[in-house]
């Protein structure tokens, strides 16, 4: 009996649709899983990165020399240093015309961040309305697998003139396997969403007090007297 109804052969035994809706929700865990993975690695590359700009920049250095020394780097920018060279970028293509209004250059530059500052977003956000949709509808998928499973197994019971619980362990149990992988295709795509989500939000609130104390030492050093 142990290996009738061991998870394997409860899983090759089972229904055709019951099979279908097992290996939909193996597929979107397996996905799930390279999400998470890359998210993770994302994340924490980003953070690493934020820390390591925040230093340099309030290290003192001339804003000019950062400028040159990101944009000469091999290295892909992201983050803060994107949103820095955004604004920089275009404080100085405006100062450099003739008569140019502070208001305006200003005005300039907080479009050119609030730009990047919607990138990086997307960027942050990126995976996350997968794992969303995984964890919230992959219950359900698991659950119309086990509702089919038992339905099939109660119609067999037409054909038995005598009912036990061996004759009808086998369906609900490889039914219930379906709710089971639902239930693990689910549970850490939630986890991951939440966890993902909460510190994307902690990074754009970082890289948006970045841009408003950036712009406001530009708004200095513009309407400041020569």
């Amino acid at each position: 009996m142990g290996e009738q109804l061991s998870i394997w052969s409860l899983v090759v035994n089972a229904s055709t649709v019951v099979q279908v809706v097992m290996a939909i929700l193996v597929l979107a865990s397996f996905i799930s899983w390279v999400m998470i993975f890359q998210r993770f690695a994302v994340i924490r590359k980003t953070t690493s990165a934020l820390r390591s700009f925040e230093d340099r920049f309030w290290s003192g250095i001339d804003l000019g020399q950062l400028y040159r020394e990101i944009t000469d780097s091999t290295a892909k920018i992201s983050g803060a240093e994107t949103i820095f060279c955004a604004g920089i970028k275009e404080y100085t293509r405006m100062t450099q015309q003739k008569n140019y209004d502070p208001d305006a250059v200003m005005d300039g530059v907080q479009r050119s961040m609030r730009v990047a500052l919607a990138r990086e977003e997307e960027k942050l956000d990126q995976n996350l309305p997968f794992l969303a949709t995984v964890g919230s509808t992959s219950p359900y998928i698991g659950l119309f697998g086990t509702v089919w499973g038992i339905m099939n197994s109660f119609r067999g019971l037409a054909n038995v003139h005598q009912a036990t619980l061996a004759s009808v362990a086998p369906g609900i149990s490889e039914a219930l396997v379906a709710t089971a992988i639902g239930l693990f295709a689910a549970i850490p795509a939630v986890i991951a969403y939440n966890r993902f989500s909460a510190k994307s939000e902690w990074l754009m609130n970082n890289y948006e007090n970045f841009a408003d104390e950036f712009s406001s030492i530009l708004h200095r050093r513009i309407h400041s007297p020569i």
